[in-house]
């Protein structure tokens, strides 16, 4: 059985996690799968919209616990290589160049959080969905998802959900700033949003997600200068030139 199913309608790419008996936990077998998805859609010309979300009633249980017990015996080295691996599968989402949405169809669990966090758009089930990162109740550490927990919500709220380890409901993620939409159909949700993405530039939207990762550890003149560039280069596009006419004309 494939722990990660992918599917395409029209140009958005779909990932599903696929161990609902699992609570689709974040296996390595399960972790590899999904980066290769990851990175073969982050590729292809033909997709120009990811959407994530998971099979069953759980979006992710976060890391497959069983694993972790197996590791808690386990060498620097081999838990370094775990580690990394987890690197990998956030950085493959926070790194995509084409706008990631979550479709979170149930409770998403300290790794599942994470794995949310690190997309651009999270549609949350009103219902079904829960959030959280619980690691600190077993001695873990929320360590690699932080940064982006940091970008989304600020230090303060952050912090007050790390290291309470407190699960939350969708309304009150909504309101910290968490997520982005309730639905009571998220993939359904996912998809007219995606479709709203698609009537955008594509290299529009590419470099904006590419300058906005590099900006912040920036001096604000050296940033000032480096958008300018930014700025000259879009102008001279295709898309603009066509954006700017086709605006024209309906004016």
């Amino acid at each position: 059985m494939n722990l990660v199913i992918s599917e395409i309608s029209g140009s958005t790419g779909i990932i599903k996690l696929n161990r609902p008996d699992k609570k689709n936990a974040l296996s390595p077998s399960l972790i590899k799968e999904f980066v290769k998805i990851m990175d073969e859609f982050t590729a292809s010309d033909k997709i120009r919209v990811v959407i994530i979300t998971g099979e069953g009633d759980v979006f992710s249980a976060g890391a497959d616990l069983a694993y972790l017990n197996q590791l808690k015996d386990s060498s620097v080295l081999e838990n370094e290589k775990d580690s990394s691996n987890i690197v990998e599968l956030i950085l493959s989402v926070w790194e995509c160049n084409k706008p990631v949405i979550c479709a979170v169809n149930g409770p998403a669990i300290a790794g599942g959080c994470g794995l949310a966090t690190a997309s651009d758009f999270i549609i949350a089930d009103v219902n079904r969905a829960k959030f959280g990162y619980s690691e600190v109740k077993i001695g873990f550490l929320p360590a690699i998802v932080s940064f982006l927990l940091l970008k989304r919500i600020g230090e303060v709220k952050a912090k007050q959900l790390l290291i309470s380890g407190k699960i939350i409901p969708p309304v009150l993620a909504k309101e910290m700033g968490l997520i982005d939409e309730l639905s009571e159909n998220v993939l359904e949700s996912a998809l007219t949003l995606a479709n709203e993405l698609l009537k955008n530039s594509q290299k529009s939207m590419e470099e904006t997600k590419r300058f906005l990762r590099n900006i912040p550890l920036m001096d604000p003149k050296i940033a000032a200068e480096y958008l300018k560039n930014y700025n000259v280069i879009s102008r001279t596009t295709t898309d603009f030139k066509e954006g700017i006419n086709s605006f024209l004309k309906k004016r």
